[in-house]
């Protein structure tokens, strides 16, 4: 933690700025997905320091370069350091966590790319958020729906939707989201 005070005291005016906490969640990130759980550690920690100097700074309506010594300070009673550690490790475990879901999509999107089948993905890696399989529930669906997949029309999935009864337009609508192949955000 001493080398972290005197860092951000000497570049304060860099690591302090608005994005640094961002870069430095992104490179976290980023470490944990490529295997660098120990480097991912290390910049989750100063991640976390940024920001809470950025939040501490906030909340004593001041630049952020000025509490950086009462900052660190704080973090040497004990109490204020289990509860750093405590969130950091909270930031952590999201971090994996967030680390293996985009690793996923990443994959996905290659192999959409690349024109790998779905088919060729082991059953269990290829579960939708609902438990579904999105091969067998694209096999399951009206040929309308499957060519509006195909072709990313939104459109004509809407049309497709429109021409069914509703339970079966709901029905369907309900695989496609607990398969993955439909996100209702």
């Amino acid at each position: 933690l001493d080398k972290t005070r005197e860092f951000l005291i000497l570049h304060g005016d860099i690591m302090l700025q608005e994005n640094a906490s961002n870069y430095l969640l992104l490179a976290s990130l980023e470490d944990e997905m490529n295997g660098f759980r120990d480097k991912m550690r290390l910049t989750a920690r100063q991640s976390q320091i940024v920001s809470n100097i950025a939040e501490l700074a906030k909340t004593m309506k001041t630049h952020p370069g000025n509490v950086i010594n009462p900052f660190f300070k704080r973090i040497e009673e004990k109490e204020h350091l289990e509860g750093f550690q405590t969130g950091l490790e909270a930031f952590v475990q999201n971090l994996i966590k967030r680390a293996v879901v985009k690793k996923k999509e990443i994959d996905e999107e290659r192999a959409m790319e690349e024109g790998t089948d779905l088919a060729d993905v082991p059953k269990d890696d290829r579960l939708g958020p609902g438990g579904l399989d999105p091969v067998e529930v694209f096999e399951s669906l009206p040929a309308s729906m499957q060519d509006a997949f195909e072709s990313r029309d939104t459109d004509m999935l809407k049309r497709a939707l429109m021409e069914m009864s509703p339970e079966d337009a709901e029905k369907h609508l309900k695989s496609c989201v607990d398969s993955g192949l439909w996100n209702e955000a």
